[in-house]
């Protein structure tokens, strides 16, 4: 354990963020996301897991020490519903609101079809599947960078 570290960060992710770059992309999926398999094809080539946890449980973790990127439209993204690419499935609200949280401000999330978010997934530099067995828990999170302290 670590003073002012979320305990809900495993080493691994710790590690996989840490090395993360600015403009990288982390993919936070539920249960039903083929996580094994797109993993294969990141940047870490590895699945993270944060398996006892909701998504909204690992964004927050996540977000405390992860910074989204602030010059770009696309820092975060949802799944779409297939067939309903409107709807913000309760699992979505829950992630929107950590982000808000973490953000200071209202930034939503962009939507994202769902063979497209295959795709971004399958580029990202690691995927970390959670114990989320909602449907459509799935999202993007582009790194931000973290500036200079001001003396």
């Amino acid at each position: 354990m670590l003073k002012g570290i979320d305990p809900r960060l495993n080493a691994e992710v710790l590690h996989c963020l840490r090395a993360m770059g600015h403009g990288d992309v982390l993919i936070l999926a539920d249960t039903n996301f083929p996580s094994d398999s797109v993993a294969r094809a990141t940047v870490t080539g590895k699945l993270l897991r944060m398996e006892n946890l909701t998504c909204a449980e690992a964004a927050q973790a996540i977000l405390s020490v992860y910074p989204l990127d602030t010059f770009v439209a696309d820092f975060a993204g949802r799944m779409e519903v297939v067939g309903s690419p409107d709807e913000i499935p309760a699992v979505q609200a829950e992630v929107q609101a950590e982000i808000n949280a973490a953000e200071g401000s209202d930034r939503p999330m962009i939507s994202i079809e769902r063979f497209a978010f295959y795709d971004i997934a399958r580029e990202a530099y690691a995927v970390i599947q959670t114990g989320e067995r909602r449907f459509y828990g799935c999202f993007m999170f582009r790194k931000g960078v973290i500036p200079p302290e001001v003396k």
